[in-house]
């Protein structure tokens, strides 16, 4: 019995709280989920993969919250456990026990958090390597050339009706000599390119379209006419920088037929927002058909590459040759 002569356990009303702040916070979950597809709960907020290599980057993902859950479910346990089982209200002790300079308890928390980061980058460095390897000969070849504010494609092929070589082309100078040598030879090519108001004519969403064959190794060559942008296409799961005299590549094999949204990800001036574009994947047939119509419209050839490269892209060449 308290004090004041009542039955009531002073410990009653916190007990309360905290089952209306569980039940609350139960109710807001449920409640802001009620529309959201279970299904998709695995992927952790990524989108569907399309591309072979797509899934080692899901499974990084997934790792990650793994490891990033299991330490928050550890922390939060001790923090709960500490508030608990050693409140005041319960020990009688004003004033705990300190502890200090426990050399068991300090290396502990120094190792723990030292196994964990070299766990991750074991994982993401391999997998990185595995993702940035280029084969030594693509099935198709886009240089991806980003510029404010849109995108242009060079389709690097050998298609009937256009004519002169990738390999020698002045337009493609910015291009290192260690990615032209996996060039088709007498590649004369076709070009696409988009502007902010450029529309796909199927979906109406913006951004010029870059087309792609199903089941077909593409290496995308990135470079740039002036800032640094970023090429990303969302259900890829693979975005990598497009850099002004400096190139990048990587490789992906469409598996899902469709067409996808692309963005620039990196913040590249006042209409970074419009760098949108568009990515259909269709059959190798229908690829095939699509190169053919771009000569049909005159958009033979290639359009600028971009910047030529620095002096250390050049060392770099030079070193790799």
């Amino acid at each position: 019995m308290s004090p004041n002569g009542s039955d009531r356990s002073p410990r009653r009303p916190m007990r309360r709280k905290l089952l209306q702040a569980l039940t609350a916070g139960l109710v807001l979950a449920t409640a802001t989920g009620c529309s959201y597809n279970w299904e998709d709960f695995p992927r952790l907020g990524m989108p569907t993969p399309t591309t072979e290599e797509a899934p080692r980057i899901l499974s990084l993902w997934q790792g990650s919250w793994a490891a990033a859950l299991a330490v928050g479910v550890l922390v939060w346990g001790l923090i709960l456990w500490s508030a608990f089982f050693h409140r005041r209200s319960r020990t009688k002790v004003e004033v705990p026990p300190q502890t200090r300079y426990n050399m068991p308890i300090e290396a502990l928390y120094t190792v723990v958090p030292l196994i964990i980061v070299s766990v991750l980058f074991y994982f993401t460095a391999r997998d990185e390597s595995e993702l940035l390897s280029l084969k030594k000969k693509p099935d198709v070849t886009v240089n991806v050339v980003g510029f404010q504010w849109s995108w242009c494609f060079n389709y690097i092929e050998p298609v009937a009706g256009s004519t002169g070589d990738a390999k020698t082309s002045k337009d493609l100078n910015a291009i290192p000599d260690r990615f032209k040598k996996d060039f088709p030879a007498n590649a004369g090519g076709v070009y696409d390119c988009g502007t902010p108001g450029t529309r796909n004519p199927q979906t109406g969403n913006p951004g010029p379209t870059l087309w792609l064959p199903k089941g077909k190794t593409v290496r995308f060559v990135l470079t740039s006419r002036d800032v640094i942008h970023s090429f990303w296409v969302v259900p890829f799961l693979m975005k990598q920088d497009v850099i002004p005299g400096h190139t990048n590549a990587f490789e992906v094999t469409p598996n899902k037929e469709g067409t996808f949204l692309g963005k620039c990800a990196e913040l590249c001036g006042v209409d970074h927002s419009r760098m949108l574009f568009n990515v259909k994947v269709v059959s190798p047939e229908r690829y095939e058909q699509h190169l053919k119509d771009l000569v049909d419209k005159q958009q033979n050839g290639y359009v600028p590459a971009g910047i030529a490269q620095t002096s250390h892209e050049k060392n770099r060449e030079t070193n790799n040759l």
